[in-house]
C-alpha cells in the first residue's frame, strides 16, 4: 500500500467535494440571483453554463482521485511514476496559481501543494 498516494487521493476527494459544495453555496447561487448576461438569447443559459463548468471541475478531480487511489493499491512502475509526476506538476501549478492569484488568501494552495508533494513522493 502506497500511503503517499492514498493520502493524496483522500485530499483530492476532499478538495473536490469542498469545491462543489462551497462553490455552489458561495458563488453559483449568489451569481444566479444577479442579472447575468443572456447566452444564445436565453436568460438562464449563462447560469447553466456556469454551473456545468463549475461542477465539471469536481468530476475531473473525483476521477483523478480515484485513479490515484488505485495507484495506492498496486506496485509502482515507471509508467505510474511518470503519471504521478505529471499529476504532481499539475497540482503544483494549481498551488502556485492559487497562491499568486489570491495573494495567499485562499487556503486551497496549501492542499494543492500537499497533494503535489505526496504524488511526487508516491512515485519515487
Amino acid at each position: 500500500m502506497n500511503y503517499y498516494f492514498l493520502i493524496a487521493a483522500l485530499l483530492t476527494y476532499g478538495i473536490a467535494l469542498a469545491h462543489s459544495i462551497l462553490g455552489e453555496w458561495l458563488i453559483i447561487i449568489p451569481l444566479s440571483r444577479t442579472e447575468l448576461p443572456k447566452l444564445l438569447g436565453r436568460k438562464n443559459a449563462m447560469e447553466r453554463v456556469l454551473r456545468f463548468a463549475w461542477h465539471l471541475t469536481t468530476v475531473v478531480l473525483f476521477g483523478l482521485a480515484t485513479l490515484v487511489a488505485f495507484w495506492s493499491t498496486i506496485e509502482a512502475d515507471s509508467a505510474i511514476a511518470a503519471m504521478s509526476e505529471a499529476a504532481a506538476a499539475t497540482f503544483a501549478a494549481s498551488a502556485v496559481l492559487s497562491l499568486v492569484l489570491t495573494r495567499a488568501r485562499h487556503f486551497s494552495w496549501y492542499v494543492f501543494a500537499a497533494i503535489a508533494i505526496l504524488l511526487w513522493l508516491g512515485g519515487r
